[in-house]
């Protein structure tokens, strides 16, 4: 089984070089990129279930011994998290094979693009699967040389501005990470994730301070964390649909993931967690007084994309098994329906060529598969019941509530009024896009006048005719975010063994052990 885990990046790296070589033929470009996810995802779910039924697998590359080589290492976690990555990045590809089918290079050159995706993906899985702080920041590389390429695609002036602001954030956090690591080595004289968190006991508190806040700050800035997330609701949607749409769905998690390791794992004696409460709660709420403001459905989603890590947040700095459980619960569940909800909005962009909710009307008559591929996610990311999002958020609630503390309860205030005006926000947009019929009253109007001065309120492009299968690729996600809700308890279970082994931090024992075991 230890023969699999290389494979999750070497797959689709060695997909990457030929769909290189193979960049004027298009048909063969498309046919190695899909081969490559789908290979990729059966040896993730062959991972995921024996890891879930065994032990966590360990390999060392190049034989190497553990505290020297660079070690890959599968648990349950991040078994599942490349799975669930896999789906998503499959679906936004069949997307956006349909987008490029329908118009040509315009978009998203083939040539460039499929090789910066699954160099995108090897970066992400190899972000999931690094068993040291070193391949993790060179899994975070590799996803910042692949993702500038990606939101910069059509070489247009905003996109290029875009791309501008957001390297140089990835390059501030780069640094902060890559110190932290220099000061662990110097400290520790090791980056290997178990024996760090087996030695740090010997640093003095205000050093593991100092590691501790560094390490927060580098992978706060990723996961697009309140203050540190001024740079993501403008760069993210002047990027093609389908590269907006997995940057919302992945790129973000993959700071998440690396805090909740930090948190966990490295630094599991080190207390911020009163910190992290305060900080979660803003993000919330900073992020989803954003969305109420605005009119333009990209920056709409943008703003909610950042206000619900804010949720993840809470649950990490919660600290309880049932806590870390519902977090990484709520994380899949992000994954699937933020990707959704944004290839849900580049069907209405191409359908009425505007994303502007002052401008798009009268859909609900003229597309009704549209208005329930918009509707379903959006309830599900407002957190109705029955849907994954109720569910988690409930379950983050019920958690917090059990530590029963004052800022517990103000957190879980916050957690509800945040899930309140998601609802509000993408409610009011479904309402002015679809319901609202093409002649307006005036009272309409005068009600939604305000929003005239939000980011591209204005914004009116060509219309375009939808592809079956881009429509196709969406409806499969949605189908994905409604079996989040059907199979919740086997998912939950999944969930909460992973939130108990969280919080038992592997030694580098367990690691030799696995690694032989395996």
């Amino acid at each position: 089984m230890s023969a699999l885990v290389p494979l999750l990046v070497t797959v689709p790296l060695l997909g990457a070089a030929l769909t290189l070589i193979f960049g004027r033929r298009r048909r063969l470009q498309v046919a190695v990129s899909i081969l490559t996810l789908s290979v990729t995802f059966v040896i993730a779910a062959t991972l995921l279930v024996a890891v879930d039924q065994g032990t966590p697998i360990a390999v060392s590359v190049g034989g190497w011994p553990v505290p020297f080589g660079i070690v890959l290492y599968v648990d349950r976690l991040s078994a599942l998290l490349v799975a669930v990555s896999s789906v998503v990045l499959l679906a936004v590809l069949l997307f956006s094979v349909g987008q490029g089918a329908a118009d040509g290079d315009e978009e998203t050159p083939v040539s460039i693009f499929h090789p910066s995706y699954l160099i995108l993906a090897a970066g992400i899985f190899n972000a999931f699967i690094a068993g040291d702080l070193f391949n993790l920041y060179v899994g975070f590389e590799i996803l910042l040389v692949a993702s500038y390429v990606l939101i910069t695609l059509g070489g247009t002036t905003a996109r290029i501005r875009a791309g501008v602001v957001y390297i140089v954030v990835s390059l501030v956090s780069s640094i902060l990470f890559l110190s932290a690591i220099a000061v662990l080595y110097g400290a520790l004289g090791t980056v290997n994730m178990a024996q760090i968190a087996e030695r740090m006991v010997e640093l003095p508190d205000n050093v593991q301070l100092v590691l501790h806040v560094l390490l927060v700050l580098a992978f706060a800035i990723k996961a697009a964390v309140f203050p540190l997330s001024f740079w993501l609701p403008d760069s993210y949607p002047t990027a093609p649909a389908p590269v907006t749409a997995v940057f919302a769905g992945l790129l973000t998690k993959v700071g998440v993931y690396a805090l909740i390791r930090t948190e966990t794992q490295l630094f599991h004696d080190s207390d911020i967690n009163i910190v992290l409460l305060v900080v979660a709660l803003a993000t919330m709420l900073v992020g989803i007084l954003g969305a109420v403001a605005q009119a333009e459905l990209k920056r709409i989603l943008s703003f909610t994309l950042v206000s619900h890590v804010g949720y993840m947040i809470f649950g990490l700095a919660i600290a309880t098994e049932a806590a870390i459980g519902a977090t990484i619960y709520y994380m899949v569940h992000h994954i699937v329906v933020q990707t959704t909800l944004f290839l849900a909005v580049g069907l209405i962009e191409r359908r009425a060529g505007s994303t502007s909710i002052l401008k798009v009307k009268g859909l609900f008559a003229a597309a009704p598969l549209l208005a329930a591929l918009y509707f379903i996610p959006a309830l599900n990311l407002g957190g109705l019941p029955p849907f994954s999002g109720f569910i988690g958020k409930f379950a983050l609630f019920e958690a917090a509530a059990d530590v029963g503390t004052p800022i517990m309860y103000a957190l879980i205030a916050g957690g509800i009024v945040t899930s309140l005006l998601t609802l509000y926000a993408l409610m009011r947009a479904w309402n002015l896009a679809f319901w609202r019929e093409e002649e307006d009253s005036a009272e309409t109007e005068a009600r939604i006048s305000h929003l005239s001065e939000a980011p591209a309120a204005g914004v009116q492009n060509e219309r375009r005719a939808i592809p079956r299968i881009m429509t196709t690729a969406t409806v499969g996600m949605v189908a994905v975010t409604v079996g989040l809700t059907v199979f919740a308890g086997p998912l939950y279970e999944v969930c909460e063994r992973i939130g108990q082994s969280l919080l038992e931090p592997i030694s580098l024992v367990q690691l030799e052990n696995a690694e032989d075991e395996s």
